[in-house]
């Protein structure tokens, strides 16, 4: 899966991609990832500056997210997690009986076990993601849980879905995307995203997303900036990374944190701002920055109800209803192949 927020309860040590039930205090030695690499590379020679949100999640960024659904400002995890549990039975009832849960970006977090729990119609969950470590601890935990239970977990990109099999054997196939990570996505990737799931869980699919709503930019700014500082480690804690595997020279004392509310797009992002002029070097190439340049490293799309129908419904889908919690709102959506 491509790695992104929103998907930590706080209280349990879930991570977004799979099961992190404890972490010893040893930063686990990782091989550099040449995705990384290029993509880090290809950003830094454009205008804007910029990274995939998806290379936050190293084990200290896991950590750190797991911190952020803690601050008080941070709303979205549990404001969606309590939406799931008041709308248990009607998730169960829409997902029915002799059905397949298949999760994109899974992790069987606690909001997946809400609905395990409540929809007891599932005979099979396919998780997918693109670690394959926290895959197989994510469908470990799952098949030690639910052991009535068949669990087929997928090792794949939710953004190259025409790659991937769906679960057989099953009267419905049932798509769960929590989280409002759609809402890192690009409108293009989201819609690409949203046709590759109607094609993969086939005709009479049913499907339950989860976005982020529009609200006063002073929650926004506050949930992705708070005050004890650590969504700026999280954020951070990407150049180290880029250090530790790259061997990049970034100096971390000369970016600060920056959140945006760009109202006009409806979206938060998320920079690094150059306190300095600076050069950075990866791999032989020089990245020069100017004080007050930024590296942008995620953008959170939010939406209203209006416009997450619409974008559903160009990708091919009927929306039968949006629930919404209570404030600060985030949405479920139900829609139907």
């Amino acid at each position: 899966r491509v790695t992104y927020r929103n998907f930590y309860y706080p209280h349990q040590r879930w991570m977004f991609s799979g099961v992190r039930l404890a972490w010893d205090d040893r930063m686990e030695a990782t091989a550099p990832d040449k995705g990384f690499e290029a993509d880090l590379i290809e950003g830094l020679s454009r205008p804007q500056k910029s990274v995939s949100p998806k290379y936050f999640y190293d084990a200290e960024g896991s950590r750190l997210f797991e911190d952020i659904t803690r601050v008080p400002e941070y709303y979205p995890t549990r404001q969606e997690a309590s939406l799931l549990s008041a709308e248990a039975d009607r998730l169960a009832a829409f997902i029915g009986a002799d059905a397949a849960l298949v999760e994109f970006g899974s992790g069987a977090s606690a909001k997946t076990r809400i609905v395990l729990d409540a929809a007891t119609g599932l005979v099979a969950y396919q998780p997918i993601d693109i670690s394959a470590t926290a895959l197989e601890e994510a469908a470990t935990a799952i098949r030690r849980d639910y052991p009535g239970l068949r669990v087929e977990a997928v090792e794949g990109d939710f953004l190259a879905l025409e790659t991937l099999t769906a679960v057989q054997g099953v009267t419905r196939r049932v798509g769960f995307f929590p989280g409002s990570t759609i809402g890192n996505l690009s409108e293009a990737q989201a819609l690409t995203l949203l046709r590759g799931a109607r094609a993969l869980l086939g005709e009479g699919a049913r499907f339950i997303l989860g976005v982020d709503l529009v609200k006063a930019p002073e929650i926004l700014l506050a949930a992705y900036d708070d005050a004890d500082g650590v969504t700026a480690a999280f954020n951070r804690n990407l150049l180290v990374r880029a250090n530790r595997e790259l061997g990049a020279d970034f100096d971390l004392d000369a970016f600060e944190h920056r959140a945006i509310w760009r109202a006009d797009a409806h979206q938060i992002e998320m920079h690094l701002q150059a306190t300095r002029d600076l050069s950075v070097h990866i791999k032989g190439g020089r990245f020069d920055f100017m004080r007050g340049e930024t590296l942008h490293t995620e953008t959170c799309r939010k939406f209203t109800e209006a416009s997450v129908t619409t974008l559903c419904e160009r990708a091919g889908w009927s929306v039968d209803a949006v629930l919404t919690s209570d404030a600060p709102k985030v949405a479920l959506v139900l829609m139907t192949a």
